[in-house]
């Protein structure tokens, strides 16, 4: 046999084998995709029936006209319309949520994180403290907002009447629209505990070598603060603000049961309740969603509402999330 016809023959075999090659790795690459989803389908499954369709379909009702009743009718942009420049109560809503989202979440992270710096310097009694702090947490959301709008009732709370015998100002607290949020935010800080433990166990996981080291170098107790403590636990008090604008943009139960009652409009038959007392001042825009999805049966601007808070929820997000590389590579 000639010499001069091995190459060739050495050349025709890798050239003949290779399709077969290709097709076993498009194999391999098919059964891993396929395994992949496999794994993936229980999330796929939640992600499609519980976030994509309702929002599809949110969308889809927001250019509707319908009522829950009749099939609905093409309506366009008429629902954004009227919602965005017709529906009065709608940029009232807007405000009253942006201000909890701003102010009641702001208190609310300082609070938690001052009562966790507190309870970890404390060293004796640090378990009754830390349950007296937590307690309100548990306490049902209609409950607790009960007890303080008769704890802050103008004529006979007992907060008023201290304030009164110090010979200080008493507010009318949720019947007057000026102390109406400032009471809600009142409430949202009594019942900080689950911050306060989520921020202990990030103080007691900040290395003790970096406040020997601050120590040695003179730091103050701002500066430790500062420049070791807050670094190590950006990541948390990332966290605490993101899930707090987020919980801030469906505050619903506090606000209408303490309008409700601070109205006098309990419940029973033949009593109609707006809700947004005293003022509007009150009203959020989950309440909006459910007066005017449940309320009027216009499902159509019930939407509109509800993609405009799911718009402020993503955007309150992104820019946190954007600002996550700054706030944590602070403490590297």
């Amino acid at each position: 046999m000639s010499t001069d016809t091995l190459p060739a023959r050495e050349a025709v075999a890798p050239a003949a084998a290779s399709p077969a090659r290709r097709r076993a790795l498009r194999s391999k690459r098919r059964r891993e995709a396929l395994r992949t989803l496999a794994f993936m389908s229980p999330w796929l499954i939640g992600f499609g029936v519980f976030f994509a369709y309702p929002l599809v379909s949110t969308v889809y009702f927001s250019l509707m006209r319908y009522d829950g009743l009749n099939p609905p009718t093409w309506r366009g942009l008429d629902n954004w319309t009227y919602v965005l420049t017709d529906l009065p109560k709608f940029w009232p809503a807007m405000q009253n949520t942006l201000w909890l989202a701003v102010v009641m979440v702001a208190c609310r992270v300082v609070f938690g994180l001052g009562t966790g710096l507190l309870i970890t310097k404390v060293k004796t009694g640090t378990g009754v403290f830390r349950t007296l702090f937590y307690l309100p947490y548990l306490a049902p959301p209609v409950a607790a907002t009960l007890a303080f709008v008769f704890l802050l009732n103008p004529g006979t709370g007992p907060v008023n009447s201290l304030l009164e015998a110090a010979g200080l100002p008493a507010p009318s607290w949720f019947n007057d629209a000026d102390w109406s949020k400032p009471a809600l935010t009142v409430l949202a800080v009594w019942g900080v505990g689950d911050l306060m433990v989520i921020f202990m166990a990030a103080l007691l996981d900040v290395p003790k070598e970096q406040y020997e080291a601050a120590e040695l170098d003179g730091a103050s107790a701002w500066q430790r603060f500062r420049y070791v403590t807050l670094p190590n636990i950006s990541p948390i008090v990332l966290f605490a603000v993101v899930t707090g604008i987020i919980g801030a943009m469906q505050y619903y139960t506090q606000p209408i049961v303490a309008s409700k009652v601070a109205s006098g409009v309990i419940g029973g038959s033949g009593q109609t309740f707006e809700p947004g007392y005293p003022d509007d001042s009150t009203l959020t825009l989950p309440q909006l969603v459910y007066s005017l999805g449940f309320g009027r049966f216009d499902y159509g601007a019930a939407c509109v509402v509800a993609l405009v808070l799911f718009a402020l929820s993503m955007t309150f997000t992104a820019l946190l999330m954007r600002r996550r590389g700054g706030l944590i590579g602070s403490g590297d």
